[in-house]
């Protein structure tokens, strides 16, 4: 077990393989900053699936038992099945959040390559409020195509929905109703300060108490304790037996006391944190021969020094800090 300095285990990693999208989300990417005049990253400066197996392998070494595959949106990336075929031996379980445009032909062979679940963005059920947020007029059924495709191809898929204050709050309820009774799980995230440009204000935020208030009123719910240490969402299951429901409240109800997450950006700088201002580069000691074992060695001893909690200590100065882009490492 490798810990940190507040004694929280290293046990998930989440690998951005690209970090390119085909959305504009307005909490992610938006158009005003990730224009056509936007720099993204050369293919060179990627790392290659190769090495990101590598890299992968040293952090299970080191006790990381699950690996997400990010973006960007991971699927843009060419032939990423092959990356999980190179990754499933590793023994970890291996999942992939995307915004599922592109999952419904690829599922089958995502799924064949070993990919164990897979993570759905999906704010909105309601096309016009839906593609106000992806910013590219993606319409929502391409999207529950997806996660059929997943779903048929024996994956559990999982639904994510960042909820932001006069967007999309009024989907809530919708969202909820469509998915009881399923075997998919919803979860509402508040929308964060993640990076510097997405135009956050704490008043955008709908906390995930008024969350569980509002579906609770038509489908009453109760609390289900945590699977294990570190799980990001708070769980809750309906009362009736239709299923569960997850709340993701990083600035309302802050989990950083638990947090086992690292994370490895496109180019392989690995961040201690989602709000990390800078990164350690992982890719030079790959591309310099560095062995297994000094690689270990590099990433235990980064981890050990980790003192962040970004999120317990937020304020009015945090929020304007510089911080790393969720597009460059991920959610």
């Amino acid at each position: 077990m490798t810990l940190d300095r507040l004694g929280r285990p290293l046990r998930d990693l989440r690998i951005s393989v690209t970090d390119r999208c085909n959305f504009r989300c307005v909490y992610c990417m938006p158009k005003e900053v990730f224009g056509s005049d936007y720099r993204f990253l050369d293919r060179k400066e990627l790392l290659t699936f190769e090495e990101i197996e590598r890299v992968a392998r040293a952090f299970v070494g080191l006790g990381v038992n699950k690996l997400r595959l990010t973006g960007g949106e991971p699927l843009v990336r060419k032939d990423v099945d092959r990356l999980i075929a190179l990754l499933a031996p590793l023994g970890a379980e291996l999942t992939l959040t995307t915004n599922a445009s592109l999952l419904a032909p690829k599922a089958a062979a995502l799924a064949a390559a070993g990919l164990d679940r897979v993570t759905v963005s999906l704010d909105s059920l309601d096309d016009e409020t839906f593609q106000a947020m992806n910013d590219v007029d993606f319409p929502v059924q391409r999207v529950l195509d997806g996660i059929d495709a997943a779903a048929a191809a024996g994956m559990p898929v999982k639904v994510n929905a960042v909820i932001k204050r006069g967007l999309n709050e009024h989907s809530i309820l919708e969202m909820a109703a469509h998915f009881r009774g399923t075997d998919h799980t919803l979860r509402f995230i508040e929308y964060m300060d993640v990076g510097t440009t997405n135009g956050w204000r704490l008043d955008d935020v709908v906390p995930a108490g008024e969350i569980v208030e509002r579906i609770s009123a038509e489908f009453p719910l109760e609390p289900v304790e945590p699977g294990y240490r570190g799980e990001v969402a708070k769980r809750w299951r309906y009362a009736d037996g239709g299923g569960e429901i997850g709340l993701i409240s990083s600035v309302t109800q802050p989990f950083c006391g638990d947090c086992t997450r690292s994370r490895i950006s496109a180019e392989g700088r690995l961040y201690t944190c989602l709000f990390g201002i800078r990164g350690h580069d992982l890719r030079a000691l790959v591309r310099r021969g560095a062995s297994d074992e000094e690689l270990g060695h590099v990433v235990a001893g980064i981890w050990g020094k980790r003192t962040d909690r970004y999120s317990e200590l937020r304020s009015e100065a945090t929020v304007s800090l510089p911080k790393v882009e969720m597009s460059y490492i991920g959610g």
